[in-house]
């Protein structure tokens, strides 16, 4: 019996870097046991060229990427996902579509890279930061025994990971 594929989507506003990022991490870590998408609630429409570049000199793809509409992963023939994951806090706080196939959903909030102000290489350092956080949780969840875990321990299990290093959450981080 051949072990199921999950699909995971990562939301945020524009979606121009921190889903982007996260989206490549995962399809490159994870492959074979995940498949990555990500979309935005309201995209910008172009890819932030400093979340290009690090992903490139990281040897993660950047094929296929694009900013895209959360609508996309609502409408009918999408992709049923398994699991979806803000990275930002404003897209936690709008109200999503309802997702097929009722996924699993945590908030992963980190600071915005292409907020960052500054010389070029204080940018870049931004934006390797929030590769760095996401690359962390996306290890953290990769390893993760979903198939043996019940629907309210994985569930708490993704939002501890939500709580890691590097996050915009104000809730007090589990003992």
């Amino acid at each position: 019996m051949s072990k199921p594929v999950y699909n995971v989507l990562f939301l945020c506003t524009g979606n121009s870097a921190r889903s982007i990022l996260a989206e490549s991490i995962l399809n490159k870590d994870g492959a074979g046991k995940f498949r990555a998408y990500s979309a935005g609630s309201i995209p910008k429409g172009e890819i932030n060229p400093l979340a290009l570049q690090v992903l490139t000199d990281l040897g993660y793809p950047t094929e296929g990427l694009r900013s895209k509409s959360w609508d996309e992963f609502a409408a009918p023939g999408a992709p049923a996902m398994d699991f979806v994951f803000t990275v930002c806090d404003n897209a936690a706080g709008e109200v999503c579509p309802i997702w097929p196939g009722q996924p699993m959903t945590a908030h992963w909030g980190i600071e915005d890279p292409a907020a960052v102000e500054g010389t070029e290489i204080q940018r870049k350092a931004a934006f390797l930061a929030a590769l760095r956080y996401l690359k962390n949780r996306i290890a953290t969840f990769t390893a993760l025994p979903i198939a043996s875990l019940d629907r309210l321990a994985l569930t708490a299990k993704l939002r501890e990971i939500g709580r890691g290093e590097g996050s915009t959450s104000k809730q007090p981080s589990a003992a």
